[in-house]
């Protein structure tokens, strides 16, 4: 339902809108109508002038568990046929113009850690979880995520992240790169806000120049989100996935 997605233009903060999970009661699992609604939430900020930050938020203790198994297994059972909505949202991440910021209180679980990789400045609680648990899924890193977490955090930090499956605390993203600063959880969103709010109020074609020159170039990372774009379906429709999203299906009906 596309209300586990809130598109929100908070008073008080001028210039920003939110993209905020809201399925709490799954940890913010991520369905294809929420990818698709986070979509048009993106592109209602690059087609509005007056929009100049997007701000994604969670809520209080996960800010996403990534994709929703079942939605998984749903497609992988289909033999993987069309293009995900996953995909369209990824590419207006990636393609936005206007700055992107993001709070983390808690759970932040493979899309929901490769998210930040797209965001300019990322705010976490001190008592968040950064994990890609690809691999262990016997799937293959997303989300541009191969070619940006090795320039973010060096290899060793990179591969213990996206094929290891290794979690990293607030702090350990802090220094890894991946988040700008942890706060205590009750400071997440209004520090969050407040950020994107003083981007908003920057000289936005400054701020947009500014940013593409700061930021790896769009054309190869629009090439590597194909490239794993098409590892990641082979392996979703694997029999090595699917038997490991079945038992995890199993085990939740049990």
């Amino acid at each position: 339902m596309t209300d586990h997605i809130l598109i929100e233009r908070p008073d008080g903060y001028p210039g920003v809108l939110v993209i905020r999970f809201n399925r709490p009661e799954k940890k913010n699992a991520i369905t294809q109508a929420m990818y698709a609604r986070m979509t048009e939430g993106l592109n209602e900020a690059e087609g509005d002038a007056s929009i100049r930050a997007v701000a994604f938020l969670g809520t209080e203790g996960c800010f996403s568990a990534g994709n929703d198994m079942a939605d998984f297994l749903g497609f992988a059972m289909g033999g993987g046929v069309g293009e995900p909505a996953a995909f369209g949202f990824l590419k207006a991440l990636a393609g936005g113009s206007k700055p992107l910021v993001s709070g983390v209180d808690g759970l932040a679980i493979g899309i929901g850690t490769t998210i930040h990789m797209h965001c300019d400045m990322t705010i976490a609680s001190d008592r968040s979880l950064f994990k890609t648990p690809f691999v262990d899924l016997a799937l293959v890193p997303e989300a541009g995520s191969s070619l940006l977490a090795p320039r973010l955090m060096g290899h060793q930090r990179a591969f213990a992240m996206l094929a290891a499956s290794e979690g990293f605390s607030a702090e350990s993203a802090r220094e890894a790169g991946l988040i700008w600063k942890v706060v205590v959880p009750d400071a997440v969103e209004a520090e969050t806000l407040a950020l994107a709010a003083s981007l908003a109020a920057k000289p936005p074609e400054a701020m947009k120049i500014a940013r593409d020159l700061v930021r790896c170039d769009r054309v190869e990372l629009l090439r590597r989100m194909d490239e794993e774009l098409n590892y990641f379906v082979e392996r979703l429709t694997s029999a090595e996935a699917r038997a490991l999203f079945e038992a995890f299906m199993r085990s939740r009906a049990s």
